[in-house]
């Protein structure tokens, strides 16, 4: 069986972008983190989503930073 990587990439308009990926599980943590989790996009360990560079956005990833990686990403 073959796996499709696990990245969505919404529609980004020009400029910045953040590609997040989910490192840790929200299992132990309470269920407010978890909802920023999944209202980046976020589903399950390893999976990695494509988000606007907005401050909503990283505001969101502030209050989340134990379990998710950020990489910024450059659109040409």
């Amino acid at each position: 069986m073959t796996t499709k990587p696990s990245v969505r990439t919404a529609v980004v308009p020009e400029g910045r972008s953040l590609r997040v990926t989910l490192v840790r599980s929200t299992i132990g943590y309470n269920a407010q983190q978890a909802a920023v989790v999944r209202g980046l996009g976020l589903r399950r360990v390893g999976h990695t989503v494509v988000v606007n560079d907005t401050p909503s956005r990283r505001g969101m990833i502030a209050k989340v930073p134990h379990l998710v990686r950020v990489e910024e990403e450059r659109h040409l």
